[in-house]
């Protein structure tokens, strides 16, 4: 690469998919094939403390490649989509101006959406109104929900407290439907569409890996993590508590069952998640998918990856 390269020619690249699908390997990859820098596009990561069940990449692979949006903030602060576009936006010009290329790389849909779209008008978060929501039953936000807005009842997930509450607030903030305020994907048609890559894999597979990452999560230590994290005020910040694995330790501290039982519960929390996830990315018409042979490396899904991303190009682009 040389110092004329434009920065149109270092447009970001975007990987996404269900946790464990090997996202982060193949990012690594790319970003040494590209010259390329991470975003990390995880709600949860950015939470300092929350390490190992949000399997962070460790410091010495952050030393090597530098990473972007991870530990931004204390588990005491507040973190939504509006904080992650402004911090992402800050990386990708500072990336840029290095000469180097962007890659989005996570599985939480929103904050991509965010990115792509705009925030759009949803007004922002109201405390007292807020506090008030986090002390109402699920059940009764939830038939709130679908009498104000059945659109957003049908998609929403129902089991995420978090999401359900900021649907309401929304809704009570403004008098319309939550639905109605969000712009539909290709929101710009003016704009070329983005290099946007999602990384699938057979269900038996997916399981298996899911599996083995929270086998191993609890190996190298998610028990002692959360103690420590709980001292810091974990269980004082809603969205962190949402975390899977988080959430299910503390309650095995409190006695509520017994660790096998957690860990059993965490690996079903964890392919529950990974469902919704891909349920959410197929619904974007944007992505391209790239299917992944179980023992697909991740240099071989970079080569297709890389192919496609050429085709996009112009030719004295391909050939910088």
């Amino acid at each position: 690469m040389t110092a004329s390269v434009s920065i149109d020619s270092l447009s970001p690249i975007f990987l996404a998919g269900p946790t464990a699908s090997g996202k982060s390997s193949v990012a690594t990859v790319l970003a040494g094939q590209l010259n390329g820098e991470i975003i990390s596009v995880d709600s949860m990561q950015v939470y300092r403390g929350l390490d190992i069940g949000t399997a962070k990449p460790i410091p010495e692979e952050r030393a090597r490649l530098p990473h972007h949006l991870i530990d931004v903030v204390d588990l005491t602060e507040h973190f939504d989509a509006a904080k992650f576009v402004s911090l992402a936006g800050l990386a990708v010009a500072e990336i840029q101006s290095r000469g180097r290329t962007p890659i989005f790389c996570g599985g939480t849909g929103l904050y991509f959406k965010a990115w792509l779209e705009g925030l759009g008008d949803a007004p922002p978060s109201d405390a007292t109104l807020r506090a008030a929501l986090e002390a109402t039953p699920l059940g009764e936000l939830l038939s709130e929900l679908e009498r104000a807005d059945p659109t957003t009842f049908a998609r929403i997930d129902r089991q995420n407290p978090r999401r359900v509450i900021r649907a309401i607030e929304v809704i009570r903030l403004t008098g319309k439907p939550f639905s109605s305020q969000r712009a539909p994907w290709t929101a710009n048609p003016t704009q070329p569409a983005p290099a946007f890559f999602a990384l699938r894999r057979e269900a038996s597979d997916l399981q298996h890996r899911i599996d083995r990452r929270v086998d191993v999560m609890f190996q190298l230590g998610l028990m002692e993590e959360t103690r420590g994290l709980l001292q810091k005020g974990l269980e004082q910040n809603p969205t962190a508590m949402q975390a899977i694995g988080y959430r299910q330790v503390v309650e095995h501290l409190r006695g509520e069952r017994s660790l096998v039982q957690t860990t059993e519960l965490v690996k079903i929390r964890t392919r529950q998640f990974a469902k919704r996830q891909m349920t959410w990315f197929r619904r974007q018409s944007a992505i391209e998918w790239i299917n992944v042979a179980p023992s697909g490396a991740a240099e071989s899904v970079v080569k297709e990856l890389l192919h496609r991303r050429s085709s996009r190009l112009p030719i004295q682009e391909q050939n910088r």
